[in-house]
């Protein structure tokens, strides 16, 4: 009833865990796929390693969290075995590629095909390391040249990771579309900011972070609901996901898998099984059959 397909990813359901969440270290990336996942995105990784943002990095509000870790990441050359490691959980991998130039997405994307990952997501869309990220998502023929450039350099799938931070995401999507990307994921954090009063300052050693969590979910379904009506592209939906019914939104507007992040903090480790059971309920309530009968219900 769960099952369904990105790209040319089978999944078991249509939960994925979220890039930067737990996914440092092939032993934990292996014990979320125990847990429930059926899909699971590496660390962002570049060329060279990052010690990413001081301290303070992430900042916690009711039921949400910025965070500003600057991507932080050993390289991904030091990762190979970490991806062995990952893949002896028996789920796919997708691993999660940044550049400061379109040649560093694709020496990255090559080194993690050479390691065995089933698909490269593609991070043009990290809001708080300057040169990189947002500069990329937010500019659509730097998005088609990156994503162009990948899928003329790899064999597995390629997807993008896009930005709400732009005039009209569909006109990125499309770009990404017409650079034959098999899909795009929607969206990754906003940029926000905390002050603490008490002294004045800042609460994030960078100053601002990206908003992860509840507060930024009717963001993100708009965003998978447009990109739906307009493209082609297999969707992945991203940002507040923690429940069935979470899910379920997120296929209606067009999705057909979720990455849940944030989610990890607010129900633990277990919410893929959770949320996963959840929408198996809600699928039997409302009598669905599979996963196909939910996905752009709601277009």
């Amino acid at each position: 009833m769960l099952a369904t397909r990105v790209s040319t990813i089978q999944l078991q359901n249509p939960t994925i865990l979220a890039s930067g969440v737990l996914g440092s270290y092939g032993s934990s990336i292996r014990r979320v796929a125990e847990k429930g996942a059926a899909a699971l995105v590496t660390k962002s990784l570049g060329v060279e390693a990052r010690t990413g943002h001081n301290n303070p990095t992430v900042v916690e509000l009711e039921g949400a969290l910025i965070n500003a870790m600057g991507l932080p990441n050993p390289g991904y050359k030091a990762f190979g075995d970490e991806i062995t490691a990952a893949k002896a959980g028996g789920r796919p991998i997708i691993g999660s590629a940044y550049g400061f130039s379109v040649e560093e997405y694709v020496e990255v994307a090559r080194g993690l095909e050479g390691y065995g990952v089933d698909a490269v997501e593609l991070n043009l869309s990290c809001p708080n390391v300057a040169d990189t990220g947002t500069e990329f998502g937010q500019d659509p023929e730097l998005c088609s040249e990156v994503v162009r450039a990948v899928k003329g350099a790899v064999k597995i799938p390629v997807f993008a990771k896009l930005t709400a931070e732009v005039g009209d995401i569909v006109e990125i999507a499309k770009a990404c579309e017409e650079a034959k990307a098999d899909g795009v994921t929607a969206i990754n954090t906003l940029r926000a900011m905390k002050i603490d009063v008490r002294v004045r300052t800042p609460a994030l050693g960078n100053r601002t972070g990206g908003l992860s969590g509840p507060y930024i979910k009717p963001v993100a379904v708009r965003c998978v609901y447009e990109i739906a009506q307009e493209t082609d592209l297999d969707i992945i939906g991203c940002g507040g996901i923690s429940t069935g019914e979470d899910i379920a939104e997120f296929l209606m507007a067009g999705a057909k898998a979720v990455e849940i992040g944030t989610g990890v903090w607010l129900r633990g480790i277990g919410v893929f099984k959770k949320a996963s059971e959840e929408l198996e309920r809600f699928m039997q309530d409302y009598k669905y059959s599979s996963i196909e009968e939910l996905v752009g219900a709601a277009l």
